[in-house]
């Protein structure tokens, strides 16, 4: 004969059966943060800082990037890029025209020995007035190195997809963190500091911290992925099969190069990076000029900032590339280096819905898409993401007990975690590595768990 629940067993059961889930999502929030967190600083700190990468290379390359505007016109292209190679000889790479009336212009020249350095070159006298080791896009060596430690490339490809999994961990984190805020009681849900001191001024500041910019922090995550080994790659390729990305066959039936664009290119939009270089028509005959191959890209009406590559090979191309802080004004423009036609013209408005949602996203995520607002709003985010680690790891540390990792409690019916492994599985599908990442920490949650039950048998025992 089944047993009915009064009211009073139910209101029971059903406050176990809430604590149990209270317990489970807690855990798994812990275990999130403690993956997370020297990541998130690491990601914090240094994204914080390259959101004004060309505020802070105007800064320390003044010398270098300003001049005093001349009187007259600004010289010729071949006539700034001939001063630079008379000052270092090379190769000829790369021609960036000044962006401004008071701006230099840079020549990037491959030297004899391999080293690929930037001239700024004064463009009303000619006079070539420094060097500096060519950062890239980065725009200097010191923002170069800030974007590699932000990426984690030092370390490798591993380490990628290691920051690809932090991703999702973060967006684990936000979710689980606001279940975990959520009104239940009056010691949960507050939306201010109410302690000043102790355990709980850190309680406070962590979940008040979570809930203003926990949107923001899931979109720094998903609008990093672009760039991401694995993720990135399958939404490009997906992105590309549905028709929703980059325009099959966009070069206008122009064969191309094996060469991805990304590769070539310092700078491009990200959407491009992976297609093929055109090449030009003939692959011998007389090249036609710097100034006549900048004449046609500017003729196009290209944003100024645009930096002109040279080709490199016989069927190369000459291609300019600008990725301003217009997004709408970015630009892809390849001219054929012996007829100095132009063979492709590529901005956003030629990419499909995905494509222009990809690009307006990895344009807002570097601050480049309504000016300092956007670089201050990021700013803010970056460093609640650095008192969200702190707080998370203050928090972590007082609670631990001694000898201990402090892991919260299992919830006592384990049934509780078939639902939230199943939401877990779901997160996992979406983001495929931190999906991995949770079936290895589910397993090592196992192990500790039967662990720490074998001791208890052995002290029952005994």
């Amino acid at each position: 004969m089944s047993h009915v629940l009064s009211g009073r067993e139910a209101a029971a059961a059903g406050a176990r059966s809430s604590a149990d889930l209270y317990r489970a999502v807690w855990r798994w929030h812990f275990y999130a943060g403690l993956f997370v967190l020297p990541f998130m600083l690491l990601l914090a700190v240094t994204g914080g800082i390259y959101l004004f990468k060309d505020e802070i290379n105007d800064r320390i390359q003044a010398d270098l990037r300003i001049v005093e505007p001349g009187v007259g016109s600004a010289l010729a292209p071949s006539q700034i890029a001939a001063a630079a190679l008379a000052a270092h000889p090379g190769t000829l790479k790369a021609y960036a025209p000044p962006a401004a009336p008071d701006r230099s212009a840079e020549v990037k020249i491959v030297g004899d020995d391999g080293v690929r350095d930037t001239l700024f070159v004064d463009p009303y006298t000619g006079a070539v007035i420094g060097s500096a080791w060519d950062g890239g896009s980065s725009g200097s060596g010191a923002m170069w190195l800030v974007r590699k430690l932000h990426s984690l490339d030092y370390a490798g490809w591993w380490a990628s997809r290691v920051i690809e999994a932090v991703a999702g961990w973060c967006v684990l984190l936000v979710a689980t963190g606001i279940y975990l805020w959520w009104p239940r009681g009056k010691d949960v849900g507050t939306v201010t500091i109410r302690k000043r001191r102790g355990r709980p001024f850190w309680r406070d500041l962590h979940a008040v911290t979570g809930l203003y910019v926990g949107l923001f922090i899931v979109f720094l995550a998903v609008s990093g992925l672009p760039w991401s080994g694995f993720w990135g790659k399958q939404f490009y390729d997906l992105s590309y099969k549905a028709g929703l990305g980059i325009p099959d066959g966009y070069w206008g039936g122009y064969p191309t190069s094996t060469v991805p664009a990304g590769e070539a290119l310092d700078q491009t939009p990200w959407i491009m990076q992976h297609e093929p270089m055109p090449v030009s028509g003939a692959k011998a005959g007389v090249p036609v000029g710097l100034d006549q191959a900048v004449a046609a890209v500017e003729a196009r009406g290209i944003h100024p900032g645009y930096a002109l590559n040279i080709p490199s090979t016989p069927d190369g191309v000459f291609t300019a590339s600008v990725y301003p802080h217009d997004v709408t004004q970015e630009r892809v423009i390849h001219v054929d280096q012996y007829s100095g036609a132009v063979l492709s013209d590529m901005g956003l408005d030629d990419l499909g819905p995905l494509g222009k949602a990809a690009e307006w996203g990895v344009s807002l995520h570097m601050g480049q898409a309504f000016g300092i607002w956007n670089q201050l709003v990021l700013l803010c985010a970056c460093l609640a993401m650095v008192v969200l680690a702190v707080s998370g790891g203050v928090m972590w540390w007082r609670r631990r007990p001694q000898g201990s990792m402090g892991v919260p409690p299992m919830p006592l019916d384990r049934r509780v975690f078939r639902g939230l492994i199943l939401i877990l599985v779901i997160g996992g599908i979406v983001f495929p590595l931190t999906g991995l990442t949770l079936a290895v920490l589910l397993l090592l949650d196992q192990i500790v768990i039967r662990t720490a039950a074998r001791r208890r048998d052995r002290r029952t025992a005994a």
